[in-house]
């Protein structure tokens, strides 16, 4: 009876602790760099794509909401007006994200623009949107700027004053922006169900959550809404470690039934395609070869069938990690589809070990001091002659 007690206890603190901080954080700035770069790159075509010049029309759009029941807030005005607002805050919300600006707030911001504009116009996207329009709802969920954040810079320094509570209330910022997002979700939803429900939830929770920093610190109620979200980041990053295998083995065994794959020039038909070849010259060189082109398409299809499976070998989990990372890279260079390739290098970071990106972290920031004595010592350089 100890045991089972012991073994409960056991797991009821592994549940209650946020898990994974670093993987979160990888996922977090390598999520939002993909979508800025990929609606920084479609910039100019961003009307034609999205907005009022886009081939399908506004009533199109919202037909086609309607029929497939999607949420969109461009659906709430055909004007090039608001189109430019929500793409710019969405561009705006996710290099918040990359930097750990006020983190929880933007994260929403930028869920709620990529939802819109993916379901505005689903005709354009291919699988990398498909992937962000999904990884950027399991984020929201996720404790992801507990490291390498401005939010952490600041948590820490809040943690070294005397008065959390003179702390809180100097937070104008957070208060603003609360009372904004308020402001703008009583004006945009009524009381209805769906996604007006799920960002009202949302908005509740953090002003609850701000509520306890500021008057119920030390109390249980406070520990209980900590344990509480370690509990939901730690779901929403075995969902994306779940959803990410889920794409591995869908996309292996769904080759293993082609004939081409079956016969190993499956690679060598998708390198002759004009639309694939951003470098006709090394995707010929690459086609030439038979012995390469039938090493990396059986080479495809054991690692993706065979990746779900190795995640109880931390060693053969890390090599064929590293493998993929870089078979990624290649399909974005070779194929010219960066986006997609991008943002499953994003998903395989939540399986990086924690040492390696530890190591990472410390280089990093042992660069960035030593910049910024370089930068430093030069005007007292200067100076001095």
């Amino acid at each position: 009876m100890d045991r089972i007690r012991e073994g409960i206890a056991r797991w009821g603190r592994l549940a209650c602790t946020t898990r994974a901080p670093y993987q979160s954080a990888v996922f977090r700035i390598g999520l939002a760099l993909v979508i800025a770069a990929f609606l920084l790159r479609e910039w100019p075509q961003r009307r034609v794509l999205y907005g009022d010049r886009s081939p399908l029309s506004y009533d199109m759009a919202l037909e086609l909401g309607r029929m497939n029941d999607s949420f969109s807030v461009l659906n709430w005005s055909g004007g090039r007006a608001w189109f430019e607002i929500v793409y710019a805050l969405t561009i705006a919300s996710a290099l918040a994200v990359v930097v750990g600006w006020r983190t929880r707030t933007m994260c929403v911001v930028l869920m709620v623009g990529t939802v819109s504009l993916e379901n505005h116009n689903p005709l354009t996207g291919d699988g990398g949107d498909n992937i962000l329009r999904i990884m950027v709802i399991y984020l929201v969920f996720t404790r992801c700027a507990q490291v390498w954040s401005l939010d952490a810079r600041r948590a820490s320094g809040s943690a070294g004053a005397t008065h959390h509570k003179d702390s809180s209330r100097k937070d104008v910022t957070g208060i603003a922006l609360w009372v904004a997002t308020g402001l703008f979700l009583s004006l945009a939803f009524g009381p209805e169900t769906g996604w007006p429900l799920v960002l009202w939830t949302l908005w509740g929770v953090q002003g609850v959550w701000w509520a306890a920093n500021r008057w119920f610190r030390e109390t249980e109620g406070r520990a209980l809404l900590d344990a509480a979200a370690s509990m939901l980041h730690n779901a929403a990053m075995l969902t994306i470690a779940a959803q990410t295998c889920l794409i591995y083995s869908t996309a292996g065994w769904n080759k293993v039934q082609g004939s081409r794959w079956q016969e190993g020039s499956a690679l060598h038909y998708a390198l002759n395609l004009e639309y694939f070849s951003p470098f006709p010259w090394l995707s010929a060189l690459l086609a030439a070869n038979t012995v390469v082109v039938l090493l990396m398409t059986y080479g495809t299809v054991i690692l993706q069938v065979s990746f779900p499976f190795t995640l109880g070998n931390r060693k053969v989990k890390n090599v064929l990690l590293a493998i993929m990372i870089l078979e990624h890279l290649g399909i974005s260079v070779v194929l010219g589809i960066p986006f997609l390739s991008l943002a499953m290098v994003a998903c395989d970071a939540v399986f990086l070990p924690t040492a390696f990106l530890v190591w990472c972290g410390a280089r990093g920031t042992a660069m960035a001091r030593r910049a910024r004595a370089d930068r430093s010592a030069v005007p007292k350089t200067a100076a001095t002659a």
